[in-house]
C-alpha cells in the first residue's frame, strides 16, 4: 500500500508537468513533438521502475556507488519537478481565477492560455535545482577548503606563544563513494602542521566497519601534541537496525578499537592536561550532547570537566553545537573554545565571506557553521569533512578548520 501511494503520487506529478510539455511542444513538427514527449516519458517510466525497485527491496544487491547516486538522480529529478509544477500551479490558479470573475461578473467567455511568462519562469526554476544539485555532486564532494581563523588569548594564558588547532568533524565514512580524493584531505592538515588535531564526531553513518577501508589515510594524520576525538549522534548505531542489543555495543566497541588504530585519543566525557610551552592546555571530550531532544544526551561535562580547574587554556570537544547555549555558556564560563560539528551547514547554503551567509541550517541551528564568540568564549562549527545522504555539496563546501591562538593579532 505504501509503495502504491508513493508511486500514484509521482505518477500523477508526472501528468501534472507534462501539460506543460505538451503546451511547449504545440507549435513544433511532429518529429520534434515526439522526441519532447517521448523523452519526457521514457525517463519518468525509467524512474517510476527505479524507486519501485528500491522500494521493494531489490537494490540492495546493487555496489554501492551504483545505488547512492541512483538514488540520488531520483530525488533530483523529482525535486525539480516539484519547482516545476509549483509555477504550473500559480499559472493555472491564475487562469481558474480568470474563470471565476468571468462567471461572476457575466463577461463575454474566453479562455485563458498559459502565461509564456510563467511556463519559461517555470523552466528555469525548475533546471536551476537541477543543475546546481548535480554540479554539487560532480565538482564539490571532495573539494576540501581550509577554514582560518585567528583568536587573541591574554598573555597569562598563552604566554610568548602561538598554538595551531586543526578541526575536523564529520567524516560519515560510509557515504564516501571514492577513496582516493580523501587523502587529499590528510595532505592538506598535515601541511598546516598542526600542534594539535581534533575530530569532533561521526566518524561513521551507522555501522563501525564503514571505516575500516579508510584507516590507512586517516592514520597518517601528523599532530605535534597528538590527535583527540570525541563521538557524534551517528556513532553510536542508533539508526541501524540490530539483531539485539549485544551486537549494537559490540559495534560501539569496535568503533571505539578503530580510534586507536589511528592513534587518536578518543575522549568519552574525560579530559587530557598537556603541558604545552609551560602552559596547561586542558584538552576536554564529552559525549553527544544535544539540546534537541531526538539527538543522545550522553554527554557529561561535569564529569569531563573535573580536574581542569588550574588548566591556563580549556578546550571543548562537543558534537552538537547546540550543548554551547544551553550549558557550555551558563554553567562553564572558564572553558574558552569549544570544538562542535554535526550541523554540515547542510551542505546547501550561500557564503560570501563578510557579507552574507545563509543555509536552511540556520532554521535549526543558532550557531550552525563558522566561529562565534559571547564574552571571552568562543565556539566554532565545522561543516564536516564528509557528507551524508546527498553525496555532494552546494555552496557549503567541506571544512578543514584551522584555528591560530595567539597573544598578538
Amino acid at each position: 500500500m505504501r509503495i502504491g501511494i508513493i508511486l500514484l503520487l509521482m505518477i500523477l506529478l508526472d501528468i501534472y508537468v507534462y501539460q506543460v510539455v505538451r503546451y511547449l511542444s504545440a507549435g513544433q513538427t511532429d518529429w520534434i513533438k515526439w522526441v519532447w514527449r517521448g523523452s519526457f516519458w521514457t525517463s519518468s517510466a525509467v524512474a517510476l521502475v527505479l524507486v519501485f525497485c528500491i522500494l521493494q527491496g531489490y537494490a540492495e544487491s546493487w555496489p554501492k556507488n551504483v545505488l547512492t547516486y541512483t538514488r540520488t538522480f531520483l530525488f533530483i529529478f523529482y525535486f525539480s519537478k516539484l519547482f516545476f509544477a509549483v509555477f504550473i500551479l500559480i499559472d493555472d490558479l491564475r487562469r481558474l481565477g480568470s474563470k471565476a470573475y468571468q462567471f461572476i461578473a457575466g463577461t463575454e467567455p474566453f479562455n485563458p492560455s498559459r502565461s509564456k511568462f510563467l511556463t519559461n519562469t517555470a523552466l528555469v526554476v525548475g533546471f536551476l535545482p537541477f543543475t546546481s544539485l548535480l554540479y554539487g555532486i560532480i565538482r564539490n564532494p571532495y573539494r576540501y577548503k581550509i577554514y582560518s581563523t585567528k583568536i587573541k588569548m591574554p598573555e597569562i594564558k598563552l604566554g610568548n606563544q602561538s598554538l595551531r588547532i586543526v578541526q575536523i568533524s564529520d567524516i560519515h565514512a560510509g557515504s564516501f563513494t571514492f577513496k582516493e580524493p580523501v587523502k587529499l584531505a590528510i595532505e592538506m592538515i598535515n601541511d598546516l602542521q598542526p600542534d594539535l588535531v581534533f575530530f569532533t564526531g561521526d566518524m561513521v553513518n551507522n555501522k563501525a566497519e564503514e571505516m575500516l577501508p579508510y584507516v590507512d589515510i586517516f592514520q597518517k594524520i601528523k599532530s605535534k601534541y597528538g590527535v583527540y576525538s570525541t563521538l557524534g549522534n551517528h556513532d553510536y548505531g542508533d539508526y541501524a537496525k540490530w539483531a539485539n542489543s549485544e551486537e549494537k555495543q559490540q559495534n560501539l566497541q569496535q568503533l571505539k578499537d578503530i580510534h586507536r588504530m589511528l592513534g587518536w585519543d578518543l575522549l568519552m566525557n574525560e579530559n587530557r592536561i598537556l603541558d604545552i610551552g609551560g602552559k596547561q592546555i586542558a584538552v576536554i571530550g564529552v559525549e553527544n550532547y544535544s539540546a534537541i531532544p531526538r539527538f543522545p544526551r550522553l554527554g557529561d561535562l561535569r564529569k569531563a570537566h573535573k580536574g581542569t580547574e588550574g588548566a591556563d587554556i580549556k578546550l571543548l570537544l562537543s558534537h552538537d553545537p547546540s550543548h554551547w547555549d544551553y550549558q557550555v555558556k551558563t554553567d562553564y564560563k572558564d572553558i574558552d573554545l569549544t570544538f562542535s560539528g554535526h550541523t554540515h551547514g547542510f551542505q546547501f547554503g550561500i557564503e560570501i565571506p563578510g557579507y552574507f551567509s545563509w543555509s536552511p541550517s540556520q532554521y535549526v541551528y543558532k550557531q550552525w557553521a563558522g566561529i562565534y564568540q559571547s564574552g571571552e568564549q568562543y565556539l566554532n562549527v565545522n561543516r564536516g569533512l564528509g557528507f551524508l545522504g546527498y553525496p555532494g555539496r552546494v555552496g557549503i563546501l567541506p571544512e578543514i578548520t584551522c584555528i591560530d591562538l595567539d597573544t598578538a593579532i
